[in-house]
């Protein structure tokens, strides 16, 4: 009885973590693949193309990747689009290097910037399809349903387009700079005192580059989903954490509350994303 107790159990738990990973991506917007059913979301229907089931492969494949990219096995095109940022603002309360856009950044902005087409492949989809087929900025010709895109290219509040001084700053030394980490250990203090500090960010050392992220999920020392992820960049002082796009936003998970924006790691009630990592 123990035995076969103890196998239900097991089975039953293998059960609860195959669905909670299903319900991943699968669910999002980010499903692109004509087994989205997620349906009407607010007042926009989600996008979809008929042409493939493949969810993963509109930013991911085992074989034939984008090696210039810094994301990833990725499956797409890096943009080329001259963006304007943030720091033409000359905002007096900026205290941190912003770079040009980079990073993960570029990655996310392969598509939303509304460039180039979300079927834009180096690897298409299906065995021997054909590597490198949109490594030309060619799409796959997929027909598109849906709103917010147009012939597969985002529209809409999705597309940043390449003017990006009315966004979050991507490229910018957190908390005005000042950081730094060897191995475990967080060195140095925030320049811009309005910021989560030392105590509140850690780091580590993985592929002999070191990584930088502000704990807030439940094991602490360990990067996990709700953590806010900074990605280490070489600013004018020397390398430490830079905010980017992923910094704030997981392109594989769900919605977290009714009021949330998608794809957000933390959620925006109570503005928990902003006080993440301002001080306020």
């Amino acid at each position: 009885m123990r035995k076969i107790l103890g196998k239900t159990l097991a089975l039953a738990a293998l059960a609860l973590i195959s669905g909670s990973a299903a319900a991943g991506i699968e669910n999002t917007k980010h499903n692109l693949s004509s087994t989205n059913n997620i349906g009407t979301v607010g007042t926009d229907v989600a996008n979809k193309t008929s042409n493939t089931d493949q969810i993963c492969v509109f930013c991911h494949t085992p074989h034939g990747a984008n090696t210039s990219a810094p994301a990833p096995l990725w499956n797409k095109t890096l943009p080329s689009t001259t963006y304007t940022t943030y720091a033409t603002m000359n905002s007096s309360t900026i205290d941190g290097e912003i770079l040009a856009v980079g990073s993960v950044s570029l990655a996310c902005l392969s598509c939303h910037d509304g460039t180039q087409a979300m079927d834009n492949m180096f690897n298409a989809p299906g065995s021997g399809a054909g590597v490198g087929t949109g490594a030309a900025g060619v799409s796959q010709g997929y027909t598109w349903t849906g709103t917010g895109q147009t012939t597969g290219k985002i529209t809409g509040i999705a597309n940043l387009e390449a003017d990006l001084k009315n966004d979050h700053p991507i490229g910018i030394e957190y908390c005005g700079g000042g950081i730094t980490g060897t191995g475990t250990t967080v060195s140095g203090s925030c320049k811009d005192l309005d910021f989560k500090g030392a105590t509140d960010i850690k780091t580590k050392s993985v592929n002999s580059q070191q990584v930088f992220w502000i704990d807030r999920g439940t094991s602490t020392g360990v990067r996990d989903k709700e953590d806010i992820i900074l990605y280490t960049r070489t600013f004018a002082g020397g390398a430490g954490p830079s905010v980017e796009c992923a910094s704030c936003h997981d392109p594989h998970v769900e919605t977290k509350n009714t009021d949330n924006v998608n794809f957000m790691r933390v959620t925006t009630k109570n503005s928990d994303i902003c006080l993440a990592c301002h001080t306020k």
